[in-house]
């Protein structure tokens, strides 16, 4: 019995010398992963940066290129502003944002609400049509809409970019399935107190939807600043232009210069930047929040 108990002892000391090598090779090789995914998700926006504030001499692409820049400069900058007329379009932007966000919290809200109470008949139906919705990419109803906004006179409007994109079908599932995970409990108990159906959404489900709703927040904002076939359709005027659409102007068949686009695509990426650190820690609860239930 003795002998038995010690061979054991013997095989558990030698075993764990094995099963910290083990971890500690998993533990390398995640890290690993996580350097590599870090370096992959960040070189796309890093170099661009890094570009952007290279003097005109420098060398962007071949053998003589450097990543960080040997003379830092803000000709790009300046030139960009001389060249296009950047604050307004990025008050056009802006307000394309604005309206998205505006629309898409209340059409968005309301239709999601509606879908996520029972009791009213044809609710399935609707959220099979509305569902439905998603099958048809864009591109197979711009021509429509193109017709449809023409006719209501917004062509070449700010109000006809937004037009046909002042809910997004997207937005509503993910309120939809917020609304649905708010416990029945509490609405029976908030109606067994007297409170209506106004009282309810504004005090219970509005507080229990919180973190999808800044999802709703970030796509509109995100979705409507990066827009940018849809305004190249829409829109004709140099003064009506968004920032994506006067940004892609400076690729012109005359020649362009990369340091000025990058310079572009940087002030472009610096308010979705703000808005998704600012509202990150609503974001991750929000995706929990609002995880499509059928």
């Amino acid at each position: 019995m003795t002998t038995q108990t010690e061979t054991l002892v013997m095989l558990g000391r030698r075993s764990k010398p094995q099963i910290n090598t083990h971890r500690a090779r998993a533990a390398a090789l995640r890290y690993v992963l996580m350097v590599l995914v870090l370096f992959v998700s960040l070189a796309p926006i890093v170099w661009p940066i890094l570009t952007s504030f290279k003097a005109p001499g420098e060398d962007i692409f071949g053998a003589n290129a450097t990543v960080l820049p040997q003379d830092w400069s803000l000709f790009a900058y300046e030139k960009l502003f001389q060249d296009i007329p950047v604050l307004g379009y990025i008050g056009n932007s802006l307000t394309y944002a604005g309206l998205a966000i505006t629309s898409q919290l209340i059409f968005a809200t309301m239709g999601g609400y509606m879908l996520s109470r029972p009791g009213w008949r044809g609710r399935w139906l609707i959220t099979v049509l509305v569902l439905s919705a998603m099958i048809f990419p864009f591109e197979s109803i711009m021509l429509s809409l193109y017709t449809q906004v023409q006719m209501l006179g917004l062509l070449d409007t700010i109000l006809g970019v937004w037009l046909p994109g002042f809910v997004s079908v997207f937005n509503v599932l993910i309120l939809r399935s917020a609304f649905m995970a708010v416990p029945d409990a509490l609405e029976e108990a908030a109606y067994i107190d007297g409170a209506g159906e106004f009282r309810r959404f504004f005090s219970i489900f509005l507080p229990a939807a919180r973190g999808a709703l800044v999802i709703v927040v970030l796509m509109s904002f995100i979705g409507a600043w990066d827009d940018l076939l849809w305004p190249l359709i829409a829109l004709q005027s140099n003064e009506n232009f968004t920032l994506t659409l006067g940004l892609a102007t400076l690729n012109s068949s005359f020649g362009f210069d990369v340091r000025v686009i990058l310079a572009g695509a940087v002030i472009a990426l610096v308010p979705v930047v703000i808005i998704f650190l600012a509202c990150q820690r609503h974001f991750f609860r929000g995706v929990e929040e609002g995880g499509v239930k059928f």
